[in-house]
């Protein structure tokens, strides 16, 4: 069990980096018999995510393309929502690409023919390269701009019909707060450009929904999280050893998505000042690598 000391309702706007509990610390809400639409999630964090949601009985349709296993990754769409029925909740796999409009607006459709509504849609779906100007190609540029960007778009778009009829609509987007040290815009300047650009979405959607009552906000951890892309992309076991678990993701998303999405929106959020700021104070579990790990920032 993680220490904690409270609970998180929300978080005042405006449109900054940092959070400021609300007075009244009470949250009684939780997740049971809402629908979440999620991209990506048929392993990682994103499926972290969905088990968080299906423990409390939540509906989750799954927009993603794994629908074969992959030679170097664990499951496959199937397999996530086996999952998240074994965790208690209903799932929906729907095979499809954040990419092709028509897909997005089918799965929409589809989730809410099955579960009557949407109130909570995850941008989780995201390329990565890390490649410098010399080495990325143009096609893999414009694949992180057309997953990363326009796919969050589109996804929130074919939503937000839907989550203006939520009582607590939310949209929340996977991408890091945006700062201009050079030493987050390179030497990956397309990814970064990419990963900006969601969150460029997510606060600009909160600031057109704001009179809706729907929230928008994006949420990215302070250290590496242990997946199978950081694993295979970003360093191997010693990158694992200054990770932490998707956990501490799926935790966090579930303490936003059950703030009150009046109070809670346009922020570029960080897990752990999340959890911190819910009561969570001892972060030793979340250790990828066990209590030793090195958890640098």
């Amino acid at each position: 069990m993680h220490s904690r000391s409270g609970s998180l309702t929300g978080l005042r706007p405006p449109i900054t980096h940092t959070i400021t509990p609300m007075t009244d610390q009470t949250n009684t809400r939780d997740l049971s018999g809402k629908t979440m639409i999620i991209s990506g999630g048929s392993r990682g964090i994103g499926l972290a995510i969905a088990l968080k949601a299906a423990a409390d009985g939540a509906n989750v349709a799954l927009l993603a393309k794994t629908a074969e296993p992959h030679p170097k990754l664990e499951g496959t769409i199937y397999t996530a929502a086996e999952e998240i029925e074994a965790a208690g909740g209903t799932a929906l796999p729907i095979v499809g690409d954040v990419r092709d409009d028509a897909m997005v607006v089918d799965a929409v459709r589809q989730a809410v023919e099955r579960f009557g509504g949407i109130d909570i849609c995850v941008n989780n779906a995201s390329a990565i390269n890390l490649a410098n100007i010399d080495e990325l190609t143009m096609k893999a540029y414009d694949l992180m701009q057309d997953i990363n960007v326009r796919g969050s778009f589109a996804l929130s778009k074919a939503c937000v019909p839907h989550l203006r009829k939520s009582e607590n609509g939310h949209i929340l987007t996977l991408s890091p707060p945006i700062t201009l040290e050079p030493r987050w815009l390179a030497p990956h300047t397309g990814y970064t450009i990419a990963k900006y650009g969601m969150t460029l979405t997510a606060l600009g959607l909160a600031e057109e929904l704001k009179e809706d009552g729907v929230a928008s906000n994006a949420l990215w951890p302070r250290t590496l999280v242990a997946t199978a892309a950081v694993q295979n992309l970003l360093g191997g076991d010693a990158a694992m050893k200054m990770a932490r678990t998707p956990a501490i993701y799926a935790d966090a998303a579930y303490e936003v998505l059950t703030s009150d999405s009046r109070e809670l929106t346009g922020q570029a959020l960080l897990c752990e000042d999340v959890l911190k700021a819910s009561g969570v104070t001892d972060f030793t579990p979340y250790a990828a690598d066990g209590a030793g790990a090195e958890l640098g920032v």
